[in-house]
């Protein structure tokens, strides 16, 4: 059995914005498998589909960005998941846009909805995949609230839309082959082909 998560803040007026790339990739995911999203029983929506007789979840929390440990939590306990088989998908404004990221586990990185994870599931030792969505703009403290939850350009929406399929098929993998195999075949940037290592750098 394994979760895939993604983050972001539910509305129609946060579809388009850097904060909503995991909900992006995740809706792209099902999309492509077929799957539709429904209320769930507790704060989010999920999917569900079976894979070589495994269940695989998908997920999607409503409590907005800052709150999704308490959702996740929830949903784990519920399907008694174990922390190794759940990923997090995710925005990073530390990565420039066309990357991806994924970790075996890890601290939140400044990313408030990781830390709400973190507290709730009182663990860092659980896979994420982060999704880079910097740009050459200068993120701090100050604007970083108002840069997240501002919306892609139509040019970066673009470009995000033809990250997707690599997105996907990090997923596919992770639920196929584990997380250490996902990290060597996808950790890069796609637009520049450079492979990414765990701590941001590029090879």
């Amino acid at each position: 059995m394994k979760l895939i998560v993604g983050l972001g803040n539910p509305g129609v007026e946060y579809i388009k914005t850097r904060h909503n790339a995991g909900f992006l990739a995740i809706d792209f995911f099902c999309d492509n498998m077929g799957l539709n999203f429904r209320p769930g029983k507790g704060e989010w929506y999920e999917a569900e589909y079976k894979h070589k007789r495994e269940k695989i979840y998908l997920m999607k929390p409503t409590t907005f960005m800052n709150a999704s440990g308490k959702a996740i939590a929830d949903f784990v306990n519920r399907k008694k998941i174990d922390l190794s088989n759940i990923l997090i998908v995710f925005d990073d404004f530390q990565l420039p846009l066309g990357t991806i990221r994924v970790r075996a586990k890890g601290s939140d990185g400044g990313h408030k909805g990781m830390a709400s994870i973190i507290y709730s599931l009182n663990s860092l030792e659980f896979p994420r995949m982060r999704i880079g969505i910097g740009t050459d703009k200068i993120v701090t403290k100050d604007n970083y609230t108002d840069f997240v939850l501002s919306n892609f350009s139509e040019e970066e929406f673009q470009k995000l839309k033809i990250l997707m399929p690599n997105i996907r098929d990090a997923i596919l993998c992770f639920i196929d082959e584990g997380i250490y195999s996902t990290m060597n075949k996808f950790n890069k940037n796609y637009f520049n082909n450079k492979k990414v290592n765990s701590d941001n750098t590029t090879i």
